[in-house]
């Protein structure tokens, strides 16, 4: 079986479950007072994605803004960057846009790029209308997927789209023209 390695970065504003979101998908636990990440911490896993095994090499950046300047060595190089909001602050989605200008100008031209909405489980305070995330993603071209780490919703969805839509090595890269990548919103 053949294995591939996909690099995959996480990036978005300190708070919004980045870490907790890697610690769902690579130990399937969830910790309430884990530590924010000091400059970035690294993980693996490997899933069978049809009749291949992907690796998957992911760097979780701190969300500081201390950190900020630190984030092109972790997404340069990249399959895939994960941009995580917190569904409960507006702010974090705003912060949102410009991580995806800044990877746009200085990530690789061909990395897919996934739009996370964090802590769905927290509907009831919610600030960052769903119907509003999706619109963003699709006029970017990006994956978009509701998720809760705490309840283990979409964690695993969202890495495997990114499986999905990686392109292979000399096959054509997902350009915007191409159809939309597909869409999944948080149920509980």
């Amino acid at each position: 079986m053949a294995l591939r390695e996909l690099k995959v970065c996480l990036l978005g504003d300190t708070g919004v479950g980045k870490s907790s979101i890697v610690w769902r998908f690579v130990e399937d636990s969830f910790d309430p007072n884990i530590n924010p990440t000091i400059g970035a911490s690294f993980m693996t896993k490997t899933v069978q994605y049809q009749n291949e095994l992907h690796k998957f090499l992911i760097w979780d950046t701190a969300g500081q803004e201390r950190f900020r300047a630190l984030a092109p060595m972790y997404y340069r190089g990249s399959a895939a960057a994960i941009i995580v909001y917190d569904i409960t602050k507006e702010e974090t989605f705003s912060t949102l846009k410009n991580w995806v200008r800044e990877l746009r100008q200085h990530g690789p031209p061909n990395i897919v790029v996934a739009i996370a909405g964090n802590k769905c489980d927290l509907i009831d305070v919610r600030e960052v209308m769903e119907r509003d995330a999706k619109d963003y993603a699709d006029s970017i071209h990006a994956i978009f997927v509701e998720t809760s780490a705490k309840n283990a919703i979409n964690i695993n969805e969202l890495f495997i789209e990114i499986s999905h839509l990686h392109p292979q090595r000399g096959a054509q890269t997902h350009s915007p023209e191409s159809k939309s990548p597909r869409v999944a919103g948080c149920t509980h």
